[in-house]
């Protein structure tokens, strides 16, 4: 059993991942057109309205989206329970458009019209939850990346397309390309998923309209329609999803409230770009890892005992699946350490040199630079707690998801309390919202580590966080590499090449500590392919 889900666990994070790529890759391709078009002003305005849709779907879906994952009562309780995510998705959307119009408006034309399209494009992206909760129920992720890549590509279309004929026609539109963008997301993914997952509905006897449910023993039914066991753990999951969304969020609540609009496009810009591995590479692995983890430890108990047959083989079961979830933790865990050493030892380094290759020195004579140099430290930590915060999201009861959002209270306050001395003593502007984050997640991190050692303690599982550092031939040249391409060595020779030249000397600094890397990791990353592609079983021989 553990072996099969590791398997799906493992193709769905690759698709995912591939997705990804293939997505920032459009992304980032379509930005860099965009930047051509667009001030800093237009760009944090933007973010403005990105940090608007972001909300509404946080608050409508993101503890529904936990709790079908933790517990599944068949495919049509799932997409029953999903509904209530348009339910509370419309409310949340006039009540946070009416705030967001309360505000200081920005001064940039067709503020108002953009907003309204993004209202229109959260609602109809809410409208694909039950599709979504079916496909991740039924482990469908091609169907998922095949939606996703399709929706991302008429986004990039209609952002880039509304930009350059604006442009090319001498009309300014403002902020609208981003808003005709994103409806064509939201347009674009509702049908993607319903045209592949009707057939699927017929073929295996649910609807993704709702429909009524029959109440048995072991599931009550709430109102005919919803699961109460999915509804009280969706209810437990609320509060702590408020908190974190105040924490994952407060970067974009801080930017926005304390800094200027030219500081708000120069911090947008360089979070997207020093985000993008942990969008591309963690989040995916955080999203079918937590999956994984649901089912591998579902039903675990606090201390296995084996008194008898029919409970010794049950419990067999669960020792093997926990000492598999125990052993992926640490190999997700111990690869994000070695993409750490890159992002501490080279990132500070080479990000301002590759923010002005990639953006033009407009941008790159902006804050940006420093912000980004900046968010190469608070990668790791970005990656670390994604996915140990998966595992408990996966496997904390009720109680212990409460201690977890009590706990987050006291976060929230070192958050605020480091972002007022960063940012109100301190001045650092973006640099100083990427610290204070590193402090949310630092603190986040301590609990996390805490209650997974605790989890695989009591259960008599082995878990050693010293298995996730790497080793020491690894992480000892990383304390000088820094030094060395400072130094820029052979740079006297490629200096009338310019900024080519100055990235082939730090690049070959860079390229000669990934190969002592990858070498001396080697066992480990051939661990980790093994991992990706499990054995098939044995085939029985054909009797003679």
């Amino acid at each position: 059993m553990s072996q099969s889900i590791l398997s799906a666990s493992a193709k769905g994070a690759t698709f995912l991942i591939l997705l990804q790529v293939a997505s920032r890759a459009l992304t980032f391709a379509v930005n860099q057109i965009l930047l051509r078009f667009l001030s800093p002003e237009l760009l944090g305005v933007s973010a403005q309205l990105e940090l608007f849709s972001i909300s509404v779907l946080y608050f409508a879906r993101e503890s529904l989206r936990v709790a079908l994952q933790r517990q599944a009562h068949g495919t049509q309780a799932v997409v029953n329970l999903s509904y209530l995510a348009v339910i509370t998705g419309l409310p949340l959307t006039y009540f946070l458009a009416h705030l967001w119009l309360r505000s200081d408006t920005p001064n940039v034309p067709y503020f108002v019209e953009a907003l309204g399209l993004y209202c229109v494009a959260t609602i109809i992206e809410l409208l694909t939850e039950p599709s979504f909760s079916a496909v991740q129920q039924k482990l469908l992720y091609k169907v998922r990346a095949s939606a996703e890549s399709t929706a991302t590509l008429l986004r990039c279309f209609g952002t880039c397309g509304s930009a350059m004929l604006a442009s090319r026609i001498g009309v300014d539109i403002g902020v609208l390309p981003f808003a005709i963008g994103q409806l064509a997301y939201a347009l674009g993914l509702l049908v993607a998923y319903l045209y592949n997952m009707w057939p699927v509905a017929c073929n295996e006897k649910f609807t993704l309209l709702p429909s009524q449910l029959p109440s048995t023993k072991d599931t009550s039914i709430t109102l005919r329609y919803f699961s109460t066991p999915l509804l009280r753990l969706t209810g437990s999951l609320t509060l702590q999803s408020a908190l974190k969304y105040i924490l994952t969020q407060g970067d974009a609540l801080l930017i926005t409230t304390y800094t200027s609009l030219a500081d708000q496009g120069a911090y947008a810009l360089a979070s997207n770009y020093g985000g993008l591995i942990a969008r591309m590479l963690f989040q995916p692995i955080e999203e079918s890892s937590r999956n994984m983890f649901a089912k591998l430890c579902a039903s675990s108990e606090t201390a296995p005992d084996a008194k008898n047959t029919d409970n010794g083989q049950q419990s067999q079961e669960q020792k093997r699946n926990l000492f598999q979830a125990a052993k992926v933790l640490t190999i997700i865990l111990r690869l994000y350490s070695i993409i750490s050493l890159f992002a501490i030892a080279l990132g500070p380094t080479l990000a301002p040199l590759l923010l002005f290759v990639v953006a033009g020195k407009k941008w790159s004579a902006t804050n940006a630079s420093n912000v980004l140099a900046t968010y190469s430290y608070y990668i790791p930590f970005l990656a670390i707690n994604g996915v140990t915060e998966g595992f408990v999201a996966a496997v904390a009861t009720n109680k212990e998801l409460y201690a977890q959002s009590i706990s987050m209270g006291f976060f929230f306050a070192a958050f605020a309390g480091s972002a007022w001395f960063f940012l109100g003593q301190l001045q650092l502007g973006g640099s100083g919202v990427v610290l204070a984050n590193t402090v949310n997640m630092a603190l986040r991190i301590i609990w996390n580590t805490w209650f997974i050692n605790r989890f695989f303690g009591r259960r008599g599982t082995p878990f050693k966080l010293l298995d996730i550092l790497p080793s020491i031939t690894s992480l000892a040249p990383a304390v000088i590499v820094p030094t060395l391409m400072q130094m820029r060595p052979g740079f006297k020779y490629l200096a009338r090449f310019g900024v080519f030249g100055e990235l082939v000397s730090m690049g070959a600094v860079a390229g000669l500590y990934a190969v002592h890397v990858l070498f001396f990791e080697r066992q480990f990353l051939i661990e980790c392919g093994r991992m990706l592609r499990p054995a098939r079983p044995a085939q029985p021989t054909k009797a003679q």
